[in-house]
């Protein structure tokens, strides 16, 4: 499990994709969502905008990232 710190309130997923550059832009990030290929806590998520808070857990591409 990879621990991403972040200082602000919350970061977007197509945000949170990019800053752990798992895609260079925000067009991929969003076909990558699309397709289903991003869970968050376990549950498929289509919305791009979804807001990542502390304690969030993303799976992407084989890789677990946790919100810290």
């Amino acid at each position: 499990m990879i621990e991403v710190a972040i200082t602000t309130d919350y970061i977007t997923l197509g945000q949170f994709l990019k800053y752990v550059k798992v895609c260079e832009t925000g067009g991929q990030a969003k076909q990558l969502i699309l397709d289903g290929k991003v869970k968050v806590n376990g549950a498929i998520e289509l919305k791009r905008g979804k807001k990542l808070r502390k304690n969030d857990i993303i799976e992407v591409e084989g890789k677990i990232y946790v919100i810290k």
